[in-house]
């Protein structure tokens, strides 16, 4: 039997899981770290707790399972995208604290670009909307703002990397600066059309060429994790961005498959081939997983707020205890009563794009209860997937016939029964929802020969349940557009 590590390095926690070659789990641990929350916009994780966090899970889940590092046939890794790192080429040590994907600060950067023109040309070349979204307007961000930073990096004595490159790099003692296409591809610095670091971007973003990691395919052979680590020297052969990998983990291989992750923030991804396929419904086209020398590509829509609306329930207007007990409570109402909850509390992502939006709960009444809030707030995160796949519908290369799901949120019944009647397909959850984890020790399974090819994978892919439509098209449709109302007030900033 063969065994596989994935290092999933996420917004709130890190995971490391062993797989056998199956696909099933064998043991799994987690491990939260702070958050820093500097001030309203802002979102920050000290890096040293990205690495200490991960290492620490990967030496747990090895001492949990009994299997020694050394019969690993590989590990892979998987991780928060956009966020950004920026540390000393000679020591290792970060200069500045990671800046993560939700944070808001480089709209100041952005809106220099757009004030130069700049932004369809932007698009043109990476495929991304121009937000503070993605990392390359948070690197020039700390570039400009955190003193001394420009001159070192221009003397070549400060690296840029994405979570993956971070941990790849303490990893191997810093013998490796290297990332994949699908972390490259939401940097903003990336071409995805050539493949390559874009000289006309970096121009733009005023960003140091010698700052950026090497790019390889998603499935590849990097290197050797350094014995000392994990009690053995154990093979890196899978990197892969969280939905890029847990797109792959669902099998989704093929143009017109379709997965939704809800996590923190929902992020729905629609294979789309060999084919780049350019939105005009505010989705953003990327790098899907590479196997081998041809590039693959996906369009993507995220929603900023997706199940940490749930902690806000939790943490925010004490409704619930813990994050499981929403269901009961939302169950409790037999629908939300007329209120629409709109959680902008980031500003509105994909298809939307406004930055500045607030988050804002409509239609109260004298009779609204902390469950019909409750039911609200989870029916937000499935309308917001639904309007994420109303505008692939329109911008597809094939049909959309069923929805693949993940994550956490992913568990709860309540939510993927909405999903599938406001979209009318079929929404089918996986026996293994951990396919993010799963993805990356895919792909580090392909890389070192322990699956002979993709078809392979597909056939180990297994249905937990199917949640079929149960309203009618013209019931879904009035539900969406009391949504449409309600974002169109948030928006106005009326609400």
């Amino acid at each position: 039997m063969a065994y596989l590590l994935a290092l999933d390095q996420g917004t709130s926690s890190s995971r490391s899981i062993i797989f056998d070659e199956s696909g099933a789990i064998v043991a799994a641990a987690q491990q939260e770290f702070p958050q820093i929350f500097p001030q309203p916009g802002w979102v920050e994780h000290d890096p040293l707790d990205l690495w200490n966090s991960q290492l620490q899970t990967a030496r747990q889940v090895l001492a949990q399972s009994g299997i020694k590092a050394s019969e690993l046939a590989a590990l892979g890794i998987t991780n928060q995208r956009e966020t950004t790192v920026v540390w000393e080429r000679a020591s290792g040590r970060p200069v500045y604290n990671a800046v993560v994907w939700q944070d808001r600060r480089a709209e100041t950067v952005c809106a220099q670009l757009r004030e130069r023109g700049l932004g369809e040309a932007i698009r043109a070349k990476t495929g991304l909307v121009l937000d503070p979204y993605f990392s390359g307007t948070k690197l020039r961000w700390i570039l400009d703002n955190v003193p001394g930073l420009r001159e070192r990096a221009q003397r070549g004595e400060l690296l840029f990397g994405t979570v993956d490159a971070w941990l790849i790099w303490n990893l191997t003692g810093g013998r490796l600066h290297v990332s994949d296409v699908s972390n490259a591809s939401r940097t903003m610095l990336w071409n995805i059309h050539t493949g390559s670091w874009d000289e006309e971007l970096l121009a733009w973003l005023d960003i140091p060429r010698s700052m950026l990691p090497e790019v390889r395919a998603s499935s590849h052979l990097y290197g050797e994790v350094d014995a000392q680590h994990l009690g053995a020297a154990v093979k890196i052969a899978g990197i892969a961005g969280d939905q890029q990998s847990a797109l792959f983990g669902q099998a989704c291989f093929s143009p017109g498959m379709a997965k939704n992750t809800y996590g923190t923030g929902c992020f729905m991804l629609l294979h789309t081939g060999e084919q780049c396929a350019t939105s005009r419904n505010g989705l953003i086209s990327t790098a899907a997983c590479q196997t081998g020398a041809t590039p693959q590509y996906a369009l993507e829509g995220s929603v900023f707020i997706g199940g940490a609306v749930v902690q806000w329930l939790r943490d925010g207007l004490k409704a619930i205890k813990t994050s499981t007990d929403v269901e009961a409570l939302a169950a409790s109402a037999e629908d939300s009563g007329g209120v629409v909850f709109v959680p902008s509390f980031t500003g509105l992502g994909a298809p939307y794009w406004n930055p500045s939006a607030k988050g804002a709960i409509v239609g109260l009444s004298r009779g609204s209860t902390v469950a019909h809030i409750a039911r609200a707030a989870l029916e937000s995160i499935a309308f917001q997937s639904t309007a994420l796949l109303t505008a692939m519908v329109r911008d597809a290369v094939s049909p959309i016939t069923e929805l693949r799901v993940d994550g956490g949120a992913s568990a709860n019944n309540l939510l993927l029964q909405f999903q599938a009647d406001l979209l009318g397909i079929p929404v089918i959850r996986p026996q293994v929802t951990e396919t993010t984890a799963l993805g990356a020790a895919y792909l580090a399974g392909l890389a070192t020969g322990v699956y002979r090819d993709q078809s392979e994978l597909s056939a180990q892919w297994r249905m937990e349940r199917t949640f079929q439509p149960a309203i009618s098209r013209d019931e879904a449709l009035a539900k969406m557009q009391a949504w449409e109302s309600a974002i169109k007030q948030v928006r106005a900033g009326d609400a």
